[in-house]
């Protein structure tokens, strides 16, 4: 145990002097020794800080600085797991957010279309966690009127309910595959019914637009933004429905929305091409 203290020290030394890839390789040391010792060490050893980790599961704090630790280590992918774990435990979080968009633009860049076949499973957090760590940020609702993914109801009945949601997503994104978009759409509706998550709202309005039920996916496409203000996927998909609704000043809006997010998103700047000669 001694021996990965001194590993761990050495390695926060090396952190503070900006040498990442030394402090990477002396955390992993250390933690494989506590591994060995049958100790659980998952969060431990990043830097002194996120020892909270340990003791209290999902704590934003630790998490958020945990993500940018592995930013600055250019380890986007932890970086991603960290941001998205903090979302789940308050959704209103715009570190969060911004961590969330720099690191999917980051791995785009870096494994193309297919960069979330390199991500490892993000946590799920359970819901005790989210009502212990979750608090009003400014603008969200606030007293008896709970936003609207938040859980509620019995603790038990209410997991049971979210890991539902989440497997008929799944069900629904395996549809999309094949290309049975309507049925794909029975799956993301129901699954909305037991949990509001921005994503299953993403999915379901990218069928309408395969459908041509345009009005349909500019309501999805809201409903994701209310619950992400910097959704890429939302603002592009909203703004393609737009488009064919011939709303072209609203679909101008929301490209220059996500180009400020995104400003070098070349299907933005396509679609932007597209609308100015319409």
């Amino acid at each position: 145990m001694e021996s990965a203290g001194k590993l761990r020290r050495a390695g926060n030394d090396e952190f503070r002097r900006g040498q990442y890839g030394a402090a990477a390789e002396l955390y992993s040391r250390a933690l494989a020794m506590l591994e060995d010792a049958g100790l659980s060490a998952r969060c431990h050893l990043l830097s002194p800080r996120h020892r909270a980790l340990t003791l209290t599961p999902f704590a934003i704090k630790p998490l958020l600085r945990r993500a940018a630790a592995y930013e600055a280590l250019e380890n986007f992918v932890l970086a991603y797991v960290d941001y998205k774990t903090a979302l789940q435990v308050d959704c209103s979080i715009q570190a969060a957010h911004d961590g969330v968009n720099r690191m999917t633009k980051a791995l785009l860049e870096k494994h193309g279309a297919n960069w979330r076949k390199k991500l490892p499973p993000i946590p799920r957090v359970p819901i005790d966690a989210q009502r212990r760590w979750s608090v009003p940020s400014a603008g969200a609702p606030t007293g008896d009127t709970p936003p609207g993914n938040t859980p509620q109801g019995d603790p038990a009945q209410t997991a049971a309910g979210t890991e539902r949601a989440r497997t008929l997503k799944e069900e629904g994104n395996e549809l999309v595959k094949k290309g049975n978009h309507k049925k794909a759409i029975e799956k993301y509706s129901e699954s909305l019914k037991l949990s509001q998550e921005c994503a299953t709202y993403t999915n379901r309005a990218l069928c309408y637009l395969t459908l041509k039920q345009h009005k349909e996916a500019v309501q999805d496409c809201t409903e994701a933004l209310r619950l992400d203000p910097k959704n890429v996927k939302a603002f592009y998909r909203r703004a393609q429905a737009l488009k064919e609704l011939k709303d072209y000043k609203s679909s101008i809006a929301d490209i220059n929305s996500l180009l400020k997010i995104e400003p070098k998103n070349t299907a933005a700047l396509r679609l932007l091409q597209e609308l100015n000669r319409a």
